[in-house]
């Protein structure tokens, strides 16, 4: 994407995704400050790149995905590295609090923002923090940040990546794919809850459908049946699981496979099946109910997923979204379950950036509009 030519706005250069889970945040750290900048440079400016750039984790949730920055990139005629800062939405006060002590109101009046949370907290942005938002289209800012960061590369490395052998455990492995020419894909974002896109080109793409069946159904739910208390709890619980003991495969109805319409024995005829019977409810473990939880929530995904590219008439969809993060589980069964049931004509690909993609497609916005 290219950053109109036209007067740079002033630092701090930020762009955020307000989401129902999770708030992400990108920040542009420029590495070219001449010493008249460095001299005629604010000390509320000097003080939020510090505090920024030196720490990795904020308060106690916020945290700044290291291994995911971006460096010596070249925004808007100036050189810099982008950081990838995530925090949970429930914490936006303790947020707001920060940018008051800092005195962000003094540098900008207004912050570019995506998400639901733009609108939620517009107000409290202002009476908290002084600040207005410029509130951006999701799917706008979505694409434009798939497209901005696939076209950087990352640290130059390809951002994009497949599995290999997704239906062989044994020789499945991450392999990475070049996104050229990408277009028609379907883009499905996972966050709290999915919505599912058909883009043909950057400037031409709809919305086709959604689920309210995301991420943080698979939170909500894996928090009530296990009394885990985050994302990262819920995955490892889920990792050590076995979620055919909860489950009702093809196999426990007819014996082995379903041959007449190709259905697999171990394919799930029923999530949760199992539950009806009282000495499997005394059987299972924490661990195979968040098992059982993800699978449910990811087949959902695939299966709504695949239904969209063959109406659609699309063979690549790219999978992104906090759901992913750290999910190594999902993408394979996804990956998997694509290949598969499409008898290899369908290919699902991942990005490294995941979720941060509404909010660099902010900060882009923010960069045209000076």
């Amino acid at each position: 994407m290219k950053i109109k030519d036209a007067k740079k706005p002033s630092f701090p250069w930020f762009g955020m995704d307000i989401g129902g889970t999770l708030v992400k945040l990108v920040y542009f750290e420029p590495i070219d400050i001449t010493a008249e900048e460095e001299q005629e440079e604010v000390e509320s400016l000097k003080s939020i790149r510090r505090y920024l750039t030196s720490n990795v984790a904020y308060g106690s949730t916020g945290l700044r995905d290291v291994h995911l920055e971006l460096k010596d990139l070249t925004l808007c005629g100036r050189k810099g590295n982008l950081h990838f800062i995530r925090f949970p939405t429930h914490d936006m006060p303790a947020f707001l609090q920060m940018g008051r002590d800092k005195h962000f109101s003094s540098l900008h009046t207004m912050l570019c923002a995506t998400g639901g949370g733009a609108y939620k907290f517009d107000r409290d942005f202002y009476t908290m923090a002084d600040l207005r938002l410029r509130k951006l289209d999701e799917l706008d800012c979505l694409i434009k940040g798939v497209l901005y960061i696939e076209s950087v590369r990352f640290n130059g490395h390809s951002e994009c990546y497949y599995f290999e052998n997704p239906t062989d455990p044994d020789l499945c492995q991450q392999k990475p794919y070049k996104l050229e020419n990408p277009y028609p894909l379907l883009l499905v974002n996972i966050g709290s809850g999915v919505s599912i896109l058909a883009v043909y080109s950057k400037d031409n793409y709809k919305r086709v459908t959604g689920t309210s069946l995301g991420g943080g159904s698979f939170l909500g739910l894996c928090c009530l049946l296990t009394g885990c208390s985050t994302f990262e709890e819920a995955l490892e619980m889920a990792s050590c699981g076995d979620s055919t003991r909860v489950d009702k495969l093809v196999r426990d109805i007819y014996g082995g496979d379903y041959d007449k319409f190709g259905l697999p024995g171990w394919a799930v005829a029923s999530s949760f099946g199992n539950m009806m019977c009282k000495e499997k409810r005394e059987s299972i473990s924490k661990e195979d109910l968040a098992r059982a939880t993800l699978v449910t929530i990811t087949n959902n995904i695939g299966s709504i997923t695949r239904m969209c590219a063959l109406n659609e008439n699309i063979q690549r969809v790219v999978f992104v979204g906090n759901f992913l993060r750290i999910n190594t589980l999902s993408m394979k069964l996804l990956a998997y379950a694509m290949d598969y049931w499409s008898k290899g004509q369908l290919k699902a690909l991942f990005l490294k950036h995941e979720g941060y993609f509404g909010a660099v497609g902010a900060l882009l916005e923010l960069l045209n509009q000076s």
